[in-house]
């Protein structure tokens, strides 16, 4: 009988079998989110739709949407933002200071025609940033203003 010193073999029926579920990286793929995806893809193609039917959701009137950089309301600084338009010519941006959903958020909001002139801090006590958490505390606000349904 001989005597080793060190680890035992590894056989190969040891190693877990590799398929596609337990390969590196597909884990990753699996569990990705929407809020995963590049923030120029996120903002047109999730982030607006879901708004808009929440906001029809609440008896509102479908909005008017546009994604772009531009100067952010009140202060003029350069921000990515989603621009909004209901009717009664009533407006709201929501600002992004970076091109990360995690990044800090402002809103602003207009009625009559006038312009903004107020910033408020937007989700600045959250710790993840999720598609429902930005779409319904968006409208939130916009009820808020009862600017949705029957108020």
């Amino acid at each position: 009988m001989q005597c080793r010193k060190g680890p035992a073999p590894v056989s190969d029926s040891a190693q877990p079998a590799t398929n596609e579920k337990s390969r590196p990286g597909s884990a990753a793929k699996a569990k990705s989110s929407p809020e995963d995806r590049p923030f120029d893809s996120f903002i047109p193609e999730l982030l607006m739709p879901a708004l808009a039917a929440e906001i029809q959701g609440y008896g509102g009137p479908s909005p008017q949407l546009a994604f772009e950089q531009g100067p952010m309301p009140v202060v003029g600084a350069n921000c990515w933002m989603v621009k909004g338009e209901l009717p009664g010519l009533r407006r709201f941006w929501l600002c992004f200071t970076a091109a990360e959903i995690s990044s800090a958020k402002t809103v602003a909001l207009a009625e009559g025609g006038s312009e903004p002139s107020l910033l408020e801090s937007f989700l600045i006590d959250e710790k993840k940033m999720t598609l429902a958490l930005l779409v319904s505390r968006l409208v939130q606000r916009l009820n808020g203003q009862k600017w949705l349904g029957p108020n």
